[in-house]
This record gives C-alpha cells, structure tokens and sequence, in this order.
C-alpha cells in the first residue's frame, strides 16, 4: 500500500495588523477619513470616537491631549473601542486635531 505524502503547497503568508493611523500624514487625509465614517455609519458613536483616536495616534497623543487639555491615559481611554467620550471632549479632540464640524442638511427620501 502506497504511503500519503503531505502535499506541500505554497508558503504561509505573513500578515501584520494594519493600523490606519501610519497612514494619515497630513490634516486633509485626516478629515476626510473623519468625514467617511460620519457619511457612512453615522450612528457608530464608538467608531467615530475610534476613528478621532486613530487621527490622534497620528498626530501623537501627547501632543494631541495637551492641546485638548486632557491627560494622554483619559485620550486614549475614551477614543479606544471601548470607550464613550462626552460631546465636550470630542469636539475639545477635534479642535486639538485642526478638524472642524459642519451642519448640513440632511437629503430627504420625499
């Protein structure tokens, strides 16, 4: 009787966790990846806290806290998934960020 070989097959692939935030470089991109989540799942209050900490990390989140006037541990807790950051806090973060809130209406389905 013939003994199985094991089949090799192509190697493994080596994967690593993407992190969004090594990739927002400059304010614009920043806004808009702010401005995609707020379109897109604006209920999401834990992934637009989430997505305000990943533009945090980017800036630097000493920096980004000092500017807020918020300890680094209480930014990264409240924008962290778990987190729930107050009104006062997103938009003392935002500004810290250089980013800015707009009202629009909203389109209706009429």
């Amino acid at each position: 009787m013939a003994k199985l070989q094991p089949v090799s097959g192509p190697p493994a692939t080596k994967t690593s966790p993407y992190d969004v935030a090594e990739h927002l470089r400059i304010t614009e991109e920043m806004a808009a990846y702010l401005d995609a989540w707020l379109e897109e799942v604006p209920d999401d209050i834990h992934g637009i806290a989430r997505t305000l900490g990943d533009i945090a990390r980017a800036k630097g989140m000493s920096q980004v806290a000092k500017d807020a006037g918020l300890s680094r541990e209480s930014l990264y807790r409240s924008h962290s998934s778990d987190g729930n950051p107050s009104f006062a806090t997103i938009l003392k973060v935002a500004k810290a960020l250089g980013i800015s809130f707009h009202a629009k209406p909203v389109e209706s389905d009429i």
